[in-house]
C-alpha cells in the first residue's frame, strides 16, 4: 500500500495532525509539517505531498479569511472536509505542577480561547508563538522548565509532555472546519457528493447578490456559509466565497450555471461530501 504524504500547517501533534488521522483513519500516512500556509500550497504545487489539510473557520473566531484567497490562487480542490472538536491542554516538562509555571506559550488562537483559564493564575503570562505543537516541541527539545504550552493531548504524547490540565478551553462547543486539498480525485461518485464550495465577485449594484441568492433557492440549494472579501484595488467590488448544500448533483450544476450571467468572474473551489464531526 503506498503511504500518502500529507502537508499540514504546524508540527507533529498539531491539530491539522490530528485531523489528518482522522481522514486517513486506517490508512498509511506520513505526515509533512510546514510553517505556515503558503508553504503548504508550494508543497502541493511541487508535488511534494499528495494531499494538504488547512484550517478554513473556527466556531468562535471565524474564518481564516486569506486561506480563501490561498485556495482560489492554488488551482487545487476542495476534495474533503471534516469538523474537529478542538480541546486545549497545558502541557509542561515531567515532574512539574501549575504553581512551578510562569510562562506559557501557544497559537494566539489558543491563548485567546483559554484565557478564562488563566484568570485565576495570575503569576503566569502568556505569550503568542507560530502554533501549539511546535510550542510543545520546543519545551521537550529544551528542556524548558517553569515553562508551559496550550497544546493537544497528541502533542503531549509525542513530545514526553505532561499534561498538567486538560480541557482549558472557555467554551467546550469549539469546532475548527478542516479542509482537504489536491490535485487528485477522493474517489467518491457524484451520487455521493451534496456540498461544494463556489466563488464569484460582483459589482457594487443594486440587488446584484440578491438576484444570485434567489437563483441558488429556486434551485433548492441550501447556503451553509456565505463569506464576502473585498476586491483589492476595486472600489466597492466584492468576492463572495459559498457553501452549498444540494441532494441532487445535476440539480446544483444547474443552478451554478444559472448565477454565471450575473458575476463577472465565477469558479468552484470544489465538490464533496459534507464532513462528518468528530467529538
Amino acid at each position: 500500500m503506498k503511504i500518502k504524504r500529507i502537508a499540514i500547517q504546524g508540527g507533529y501533534g498539531a491539530f491539522h495532525d490530528i485531523a489528518a488521522q482522522h481522514f486517513f483513519e486506517g490508512q498509511s500516512i506520513e505526515i509533512i509539517p510546514r510553517t505556515t500556509f503558503k508553504e503548504l500550497f508550494k508543497s502541493l504545487k511541487q508535488q511534494q505531498v499528495d494531499y494538504g489539510i488547512m484550517a478554513i473557520e473556527n466556531s468562535l473566531v471565524g474564518s481564516i479569511l486569506p486561506n480563501y484567497a490561498l485556495i482560489r490562487d492554488s488551482g487545487k480542490k476542495i476534495i474533503g472536509e471534516i469538523f474537529l472538536r478542538i480541546r486545549h491542554n497545558l502541557v509542561a516538562l515531567p515532574g512539574q505542577n501549575i504553581n512551578d509555571i510562569r510562562e506559557v506559550y501557544s497559537h494566539p488562537m489558543a491563548i485567546l480561547q483559554c484565557q478564562d483559564f488563566f484568570k485565576q493564575y495570575t503569576d503566569i503570562r502568556l505569550y503568542d508563538s507560530l502554533d501549539t505543537a511546535l510550542s510543545a516541541k520546543e519545551i521537550s527539545e529544551k528542556k524548558l522548565e517553569g515553562v508551559g504550552a496550550i497544546a493537544s493531548s497528541l502533542a503531549a504524547e509525542k513530545y514526553k509532555l505532561e499534561i498538567l490540565a486538560s480541557g482549558i478551553e472557555t467554551n467546550k462547543f469549539n469546532y475548527t472546519r478542516f479542509l482537504l486539498l489536491s490535485d487528485k480525485e477522493n474517489g467518491i461518485p457524484l451520487s455521493e457528493k451534496n456540498k461544494a464550495s463556489i466563488y464569484f465577485t460582483l459589482g457594487h449594484e443594486i440587488g446584484s447578490l440578491s438576484k444570485i441568492l434567489m437563483i441558488l433557492s429556486f434551485y433548492n440549494m441550501n447556503l451553509s456559509k456565505i463569506q464576502s472579501l473585498p476586491i483589492v484595488g476595486k472600489e466597492w467590488e466584492y468576492q463572495f466565497y459559498v457553501d452549498l448544500e444540494y441532494d441532487n448533483y445535476d440539480m446544483y450544476k444547474k443552478a451554478f450555471e444559472a448565477i454565471k450571467p450575473f458575476s463577472d468572474k465565477i469558479g468552484i473551489l470544489g465538490e464533496f461530501k459534507k464532513g462528518r464531526t468528530i467529538l
